[in-house]
């Protein structure tokens, strides 16, 4: 990967685009993989509470059945990501921008920009369960003040994730981002998969019958909803998606594209670019997918032979300690160090996002001049402050991650329907027929739509109390 200095030099716009910066994109395949970055920002804010506590509770529930839509839930919403970050990159502007593309209209924004600032507000609170996880996980491993999980400990703990990762953010700058999430996605991805290559060597081993079962493509009966739930819970969101196209710009992908002049060399530039970003995508995806799927391996292999089902942070001791008593005091120490990188991990990159959208919305509401850097580094180190704090008094007040998370996911699940409305407006009115072009992308994007539209209907009925069982 590039170095802070190649990326960003001091005091440059990452969202302007200037004839000046326009660099010709590598061709082969090495020189494309020093230019990755974004996806491995946006690994680190997927895999993170909700495959840790949720994900690892679902394979202890349906044991291996459903490990098929494990791959399938990531594979069928990357494309809706792909397909945003390519009219991003063409356009050298945010997705949140381009919400507001799509009429009608409410006073200064488009009426996706205000659905946007009511998933926000409920994804608040499950940026607060992260908090709230991270700080367990913490006092599991360290515990202080009191033991482990106790009132005293979980609050200390909060106050020393949030001021971290407030200080990790207090730059603004993409590079320390890149660099932070980096270690972290190393760190959980080494730790969970080695963890669960550990366990033919345990009591709790799997075998390749249970995942030619888990392959199979079935939906055992009365687990409908259950599927349903994985398939929301795993791969990118919405915000995930949203935020892509933020670090996009910010890595540099629209700036070496330069602006449209309408060029034939333009064009080509585009498209080295773009597959640069694919293959960034790429890259994102495999990581994830197969942090999930070991994830989704333990709670199958170690909990669901058990009737065990825990909730919350039950996960995280529940899991730690069967791997203690299996295989030792080391595997304990495996496992937290990699459920403390999932769960900062997620923390670190809504501190580095969430900021970045709300003050690209001021921008949007007229309040701002997000095209003046002073102004908007100004709002993004304020809002760096003032979120991580707001969100770590959500869960000291609530004190329920679990309730927490499920309040930001069902929002999550619902922006997601309107984010397929946008992404066919922009790629029918302002994506030139060359860049989509391709015979198989529209066939593959429309599944992914009839996909993402059925977990947004199953949502929107689990919010009026429907439930769907099979």
């Amino acid at each position: 990967m590039l170095t802070a200095t190649e990326v960003l030099a001091p005091q440059q716009d990452p969202y302007e685009l200037r004839p000046e910066d326009v660099r010709n994109p590598p061709e082969t395949l090495r020189g494309r993989l020093r230019y990755l970055g974004p996806g491995i920002v946006l690994t680190a804010s997927v895999v993170g509470s909700g495959e840790l506590l949720v994900t690892t509770s679902l394979g202890a529930k349906a044991g291996f059945a459903l490990l098929w839509l494990v791959i399938v839930g990531a594979a069928v919403k990357v494309w809706v990501q792909v397909e945003l970050a390519r009219w991003t990159i063409l356009n050298g502007q945010t997705a949140l921008a381009g919400y507001g593309k799509v009429g009608p209209r409410i006073g200064p924004m488009g009426w996706m920009n205000w659905l946007w600032i009511g998933l926000d507000t409920a994804k608040n609170f499950q940026r607060g369960g992260v908090i709230g996880g991270t700080a367990a996980a913490c006092s599991i491993a360290w515990p202080i003040a009191g033991g482990e999980l106790s009132r005293t400990s979980l609050v200390l703990w909060t106050v020393i994730v949030t001021a971290v990762s407030v200080l990790l953010m207090s730059s603004s700058r993409y590079s320390v981002v890149e660099q932070v999430t980096t270690i972290s996605v190393v760190l959980f991805t080494t730790s969970t998969i080695a963890l669960v290559l550990s366990l033919p060597f345990t009591p709790y081993t799997y075998s390749a019958g249970d995942f030619g079962t888990g392959l199979s493509f079935a939906i055992p009966a009365g687990t409908i909803g259950l599927a349903l739930a994985m398939f929301g819970s795993t791969g990118v969101g919405a915000d995930d998606m949203t935020n892509y196209t933020f670090w996009c710009l910010e890595k540099g992908y629209a700036r070496w594209t330069g602006p449209d002049d309408g060029s034939e060399e333009r064009a080509l530039r585009a498209e080295g670019w773009l597959k640069v970003m694919q293959l960034d995508v790429l890259v994102s995806w495999v990581i994830c997918t197969l942090t999930t799927l070991a994830f989704y391996v333990m709670g199958a292999s170690v909990l669901a032979p058990q009737n065990a089902v825990p909730e919350g942070n039950d996960v995280i001791t529940t899991v730690s300690r069967i791997y203690t008593d299996t295989l030792g005091p080391w595997a304990e120490v495996v496992f937290l160090v990699g459920a403390v990188a999932v769960l900062f991990s997620t923390h670190v990159a809504a501190v580095a996002a969430v900021p970045r959208l709300w003050t690209n919305t001021l921008g949007l509401m007229g309040a701002i001049d997000w095209n003046d850097l002073a102004v908007r580094t100004r709002y993004l180190r304020i809002f760096t402050v003032v979120l991580p704090a707001i969100w770590a008094a959500m869960y000291l007040f609530v004190q329920s991650p679990l309730l927490l998370l499920q309040i930001g996911a069902i929002g999550n699940a619902i922006f997601l329907l309107a984010v397929l409305v946008a992404v066919w407006h922009l790629r029918t009115t302002e994506v030139d027929r060359r860049f989509r072009a391709s015979p198989w992308v529209t066939p593959v994007l429309a599944v992914s739509t009839v996909a993402i539209t059925g977990l947004a209907v199953y949502a929107l009925l689990e919010v009026f109390g429907i439930s769907v069982n099979g």
